[in-house]
């Protein structure tokens, strides 16, 4: 994490004193179980709570404590009991470290994903917001980076939408998956805590048990989190290289913002990057590059060995804050977008109609043309085209072998724009129901 690229709500999430307060609500939870229970005072677990719900935990204190002992959990055992008193022997009953760390990850990773959700709901809105205005704002589309045929703006902006509707469904399922907890103790049998202790616990910290772990929960819960991290990046990067493209000088149909006083170049005035579209790009390969060693961590010795540890308190942190950043810089760049028709336009123009191709050639093939016939005539009329030689519908006018199977009136019908847009409706309709 570095500040340039995080914003303070998901960086909260993993700051040390959040991170320790619930540790303290794992451990105070499961203390007053044991109570319940009868296997410590009640007493005891109400003291716990006294002395500590409104604590702050002495950061620094609890590192020093570490160097020592060499191990995070009994530090902050050790600094807890320093705060409680002599209750604190009552806690951590039956439990192994892991059930700490790992109940608190859960609920790290449970919170971020509320957040990334809350955030591709701004994308989805900036997205529906911008496809309904350009819903018949046509544009040409292409394949391979070449003319194809025309689309909308709104069909592409749609497009996105409906990718990201797949992710806000995508980061719920995932949310589901990682919020379990685990409190079985040592290889996770239960045998020196009770299984209601786990269920308890989980109730209050808002998760489901886990049914069962080994000592740790099972690591493809996780690996399956920061996947659907690096699909969603891997969104973002595709919606933003193609805002890239469209802001290209020759092309300038879309271009992002450019703010009063802005610069885009220390050397040339002139310049007005897409800045914010390259930086997602780059954003979405640091969210990636968590994907490769959440999968390898799956692969645990036995019942635990901690080699995934150093890994997810990197890949935590880092993937949650960094697509919580890139998808609000990504609404942003939607939301503000500048849009050119008409360029949009002149663009479609280019290449005098042989965008319609497609349609003569069918139309020849109806009309008693092979289809090998069909396209070696549309096609040596649009290579002219293609040359500069002219203009698509004087050619094919002007082709004895098309004008035998077709009328210039059959022909000009062929280039009625309208066509290509007749299911935008349809299309609108899947993606944003029948009201758009």
């Amino acid at each position: 994490m570095i500040p340039r690229y995080s914003r303070p709500q998901m960086v909260s999430i993993w700051a040390e004193q959040s991170r320790f307060r619930i540790w303290f609500e794992i451990e105070a939870h499961a203390t007053d179980k044991l109570a319940e229970l009868g296997v410590v005072p009640k007493e005891a677990a109400a003291k716990v709570w006294e002395k500590a719900r409104d604590a702050t935990f002495d950061v620094a204190r609890i590192d020093e404590i570490e160097r020592e002992v060499k191990h995070d959990v009994i530090a902050f055992l050790t600094h807890l009991g320093e705060i409680v008193g002599p209750e604190a022997r009552f806690l951590h009953q039956g439990m192994t470290s892991s059930d700490v760390l790992d109940t608190c990850l859960a609920v790290q990773l449970s919170r971020a994903a509320d957040l990334l959700i809350a955030d591709v709901d701004e994308v989805l809105a900036a997205l529906r917001k911008r496809a309904i205005e350009h819903k018949y704002t046509p544009t040409i589309g292409r394949s391979h980076g070449i003319h194809a045929e025309p689309v909308t703006f709104g069909l592409k902006l749609a497009q996105a939408y409906a990718e990201f509707s797949r992710n806000r469904e995508r980061l719920v399922a995932a949310r589901k998956e990682i919020a379990t907890c685990a409190i079985s103790g040592a290889v996770g049998t239960f045998a020196n805590i009770d299984p209601a202790v786990e269920a308890y616990v989980a109730e209050k910290m808002g998760l489901a048990v886990e049914p069962v772990s080994t000592q740790v929960i099972p690591r493809d819960r996780h690996a399956m989190f920061f996947a659907t991290l690096g699909v969603v990046a891997s969104s973002i990067e595709r919606l933003a290289t193609e805002i890239r493209h469209l802001q290209r000088t020759e092309v300038l149909e879309a271009e992002e913002f450019f703010s009063a006083g802005q610069k885009g170049s220390s050397a040339m005035p002139h310049k007005r990057n897409p800045v914010l579209t390259e930086n997602l790009t780059g954003l979405a390969r640091i969210v990636r590059s968590a994907v490769t060693p959440a999968l390898e961590n799956v692969a645990l010795w036995h019942e635990r060995d901690i080699s995934h540890s150093s890994v997810e308190r990197m890949i935590g942190p880092d993937a949650t804050v960094t697509l919580d950043f890139a998808l609000a810089r990504l609404a942003g760049v939607i939301d503000k977008l500048v849009i050119y028709p008409e360029n949009m336009r002149r663009n479609l123009d280019r290449l005098g109609g042989l965008h319609n191709s497609q349609r003569v050639l069918l139309a020849l093939t109806q009309a008693g043309a092979s289809r090998e016939d069909s396209y070696r005539l549309v096609q040596r009329n649009a290579m002219k085209v293609w040359r500069g030689e002219g203009d698509f519908l004087a050619f094919l006018k002007a082709d004895p072998e098309v004008s035998a199977k077709l009328s210039d009136a059959a022909l000009e019908a062929m280039f009625d724009e309208g066509y290509h847009f007749k299911h935008v409706d349809t299309i609108f309709g899947r993606v944003f129901g029948a009201a758009t």
